[in-house]
Formats: C-alpha cells, sequence, structure tokens
C-alpha cells in the first residue's frame, strides 16, 4: 500500500516538474498546445469528480466550461486588461449557479434519465448563445485585450503557460485532499451504494448536488483560462461533441483516478494532433476523426482500466512471463534428474 501511494506520488511529482521544465525546450506552437490540454485537464479533474467520484455520467458538462469561458469574455473590458482573478472567480461563480440549477433537477432522476436531462440543459445553454446576440451567434465573440494576472501580462504565451500550469496544481491537489475527507468518502459511499449510505442515516441529495456544483465551478475555471488562451469564444464550446470528447478523456486515462483524467487529457490531445498531421498521414488527415476513433477503440480494448492501468498490467504480465520461465526450467530439472 505504502510503495502504491508513493509510486502515485513519485508519478505526480514527476509530471508536474515535467510540465515546469517544458518551457525551456518548447517552441511557441508547443507551448500553446499544452496550455491548452492543461485547461482540458482541469476540464476533465471537474467531470472524474462526478464520475469517478460519485459514480454519476454527466453528458451536459460542456455547458459549465462553456459558461466560464462566455463569462471572462462578457466580463472583460472592452478597452484594457481586466484582473484575472476576479475573471477567474466570476467564471466560477457563473458556472457553479448554473450546475447548481441543473443538479437541483436532474439529480431526481438515475442512470439513463439523468443522463438525457444534463444534455437537454447543455443544448439549452448552447442554443442560448448561438441563437442570440448575448453569445455572438456562432461567430462567437473576441476577447480584446488580454487580462493581467496581478503585474502579470497573460498576453505573453509564458506567463500564461504558468498560471495556467499553477491552476491545474491548485484543482489538483484540492480535489486530492477533498477526496481524502469526510465529505469525499461520504461521495464515494454513494457511488459504491447509494441505498446502503441512506440506511445509515445519510441524506445523499445535498452530498451529489454539492459535488455537482463544485464540478461545474472547475469546469468554469477551465474554462475562463481556456477563453484567455485562445481568445475568442464559440457555442462550440458547449456543444455535446464537446461534452462527448472529456467523458473520453476520463475513460482513456481511467475512471476513478485523478491521474487518469490528467493522462487521459495529454493522451486524447495528442492524438488528435497525431492523426491531424499531414506531414505523418498525408491525404488521410483530413480523416483524423477515424483515425482517432480506432485509436480510442483499441485503447480501450486492450486497456480496459485505462492509461492509469498500464503500469500495473505490464508487472502482471511480466511476473506470468516469469513464472513461465521458472515452471519450465522446473520441468528441465525434473526430465534431468
Amino acid at each position: 500500500m505504502n510503495f502504491q501511494i508513493n509510486s502515485r506520488l513519485v508519478f505526480v511529482l514527476v509530471a508536474f516538474a515535467a510540465l515546469a521544465a517544458y518551457p525551456l525546450l518548447a517552441g511557441a506552437f508547443g507551448m500553446g498546445l499544452i496550455t491548452k490540454i492543461m485547461t482540458y485537464a482541469m476540464f476533465a479533474f471537474s467531470l472524474e469528480l462526478l464520475v469517478g467520484g460519485v459514480g454519476l455520467v454527466c453528458f451536459g458538462h460542456a455547458a459549465f466550461f462553456g459558461i466560464g469561458a462566455y463569462a471572462a469574455v462578457l466580463l472583460s473590458p472592452a478597452d484594457g486588461p481586466g484582473n484575472m482573478l476576479w475573471l477567474m472567480f466570476a467564471a466560477a461563480a457563473a458556472a457553479s449557479v448554473y450546475a447548481l440549477v441543473v443538479g437541483a433537477l436532474s439529480l431526481r432522476t438515475q442512470g439513463v434519465y439523468f443522463i438525457m436531462v444534463t444534455l437537454a440543459f447543455a443544448q439549452m445553454a448552447y442554443y442560448v448563445v448561438h441563437d442570440t446576440p448575448l453569445g455572438g451567434g456562432t461567430d462567437g465573440i473576441y476577447l480584446n485585450v488580454k487580462p493581467m494576472f496581478g503585474p502579470l501580462d497573460l498576453d505573453k504565451p509564458i506567463v500564461l503557460y504558468f498560471v495556467t500550469l499553477a491552476a491545474l496544481i491548485v484543482v489538483f491537489a484540492f480535489l486530492a485532499m477533498l477526496s481524502r475527507s469526510r465529505f469525499g468518502r461520504a461521495l464515494a459511499g454513494i457511488r459504491v451504494n447509494e441505498q446502503r449510505m441512506r440506511a445509515t442515516g445519510f441524506s445523499t441529495y445535498p452530498y451529489k448536488l454539492a459535488a455537482f456544483t463544485l464540478s461545474g465551478a472547475i469546469a468554469g475555471i477551465a474554462g475562463s483560462l481556456f477563453a484567455v488562451k485562445d481568445g475568442l469564444v464559440n457555442p462550440e464550446l458547449m456543444s455535446w461533441h464537446m461534452s462527448g470528447a472529456v467523458l473520453v478523456m476520463i475513460i482513456l486515462g481511467g475512471i476513478g483516478h485523478l491521474r487518469g483524467a490528467l493522462l487521459g487529457a495529454f493522451g486524447y490531445a495528442l492524438l488528435q494532433e497525431l492523426f491531424r498531421s499531414e506531414a505523418i498521414f498525408g491525404a488521410f488527415a483530413k480523416h483524423w476523426l477515424l483515425g482517432l476513433g480506432v485509436a480510442i477503440i483499441l485503447s480501450v480494448a486492450l486497456l480496459p482500466r485505462g492509461l492509469v492501468g498500464v503500469p500495473a498490467l505490464a508487472r502482471l504480465r511480466l511476473s506470468n512471463r516469469a513464472e513461465r520461465v521458472n515452471d519450465k526450467a522446473a520441468v528441465a530439472r525434473e526430465a534431468n534428474a
């Protein structure tokens, strides 16, 4: 058990150290790509809290991500830099309010009905920004001037990179501590057997609603950073495709692990870039979605525990191979005896 805890800690420390050192080796494109992936990872963390922490499969999570992005742009001054701390807080507040409303209604359903209700609420938010002047219609809206993070100018890619990395680390640490708290253990109990939790005297609905609201707030923070990175938001950030993509991320990485959400976000985004590369796939790059789909299907089939389970699978295969070698050696000794 101590070995498992230490290995997880080592992985997390190495991963964040590698992200901190990456700008020393990367160009502008690489830094921008990893900045985007880190916002995806925060988005994946927020959904992991629901799916892996409570057992609630939400198919409308992009609504909270998009609301956070739109809030950051709409609340930014038109002729000067805004305050990024304030914008992140406002994005989290806006997304959490909508999550509170959606959760209060959708958590009264279960199973596939819960999935469909959350999808319906996400599509409502999508059409509000798609069909009204509020969100600029299909073209979206631009961020005229990128905000400041205290004295730091987020218009500089390296500054935005490290601010995003710092936010990623804070969110990861917060959720890791939350999972070990009384609240996190109550959520785990609900995931394993909600009926038994109720029988022991827990009112599970407030716990689920609190987790749903918190998840929306974290997605909103990720959305605000994504908006600042791109300088543009459009309705596609709230589409069901985006909700499906983040769900694939946590499945690809391994449900039930924050490390899995981190690995899944990087794996999904890097696979996208790989199959889009004309230098590697030539004309087939136009059909990158086909290649991505096949890769994800193979990953799920070959790695049922996700990318986070690769070390355990490798150890199991090595131990099985060692046992077979020992068995053959024993048979050979008996034959020679």
